[in-house]
């Protein structure tokens, strides 16, 4: 196990968040979940070698911006945040960087992304790896859509709405009339 690896909790506008760190960077953040025993669960599932415990400085810091994300302030930057990506396969490395490209309030679907990999044909690998994306948020793969700029799917508690919501909250007025009128009870 590696010096330092962690997670903590924390309060956003959309409900409590989860993020675990190590001596790389972040390791996963999550989105809310039905509960918080939920939420520690599924840390527990992604990061065993995590322990609950107060974030350092740089873990604060990404805390902050990603609750200024998820309060609507799409202008927040969340490309500065040191990410570990050891363990991660080289296909979806590249797409979760280029997904994690896509500025706040711009889409893409999973066929342009593959295209942009290199890769035209691939979209449903795309989709995959967003599938497993372990950096909700900072990896921003609510902004890669289906064809048609259908929502498609999305693997955080809430599915399709969660992904919707998100939307809406960096001002895609086409998707503010699905977005929930409350979060859900976290």
């Amino acid at each position: 196990m590696r010096m330092g690896h962690g997670f903590t909790l924390f309060n956003t506008p959309i409900g409590r968040c989860a993020i675990a760190w190590g001596s790389c960077g972040i390791t996963a953040v999550l989105l809310p979940e039905g509960s918080d025993a939920v939420l520690r669960a599924r840390m527990a599932q992604r990061c065993p070698a995590a322990r609950e415990m107060a974030p350092p400085p740089s873990v604060r810091g990404a805390i902050e911006a990603i609750g200024a994300v998820l309060s609507g302030q799409s202008s927040s930057d969340l490309s500065g945040i040191a990410l570990d990506m050891d363990g991660i396969a080289d296909f979806d490395r590249r797409v979760l960087m280029l997904a994690r490209s896509i500025p706040p309030g711009a889409t893409l679907t999973y066929g342009e992304l593959a295209a942009r990999l290199g890769s035209p044909g691939a979209a449903r690998a795309v989709g995959r790896a967003l599938g497993r994306n372990p950096f909700a948020i900072v990896v921003p793969c609510h902004r890669v859509l289906a064809a048609g700029g259908k929502p498609g799917g999305f693997s955080a508690h809430g599915g399709t709405a969660t992904k919707l919501r998100l939307l809406a909250l960096e001002a895609r007025p086409s998707y503010d009339s699905f977005a929930p009128a409350t979060p859900e009870a976290s």
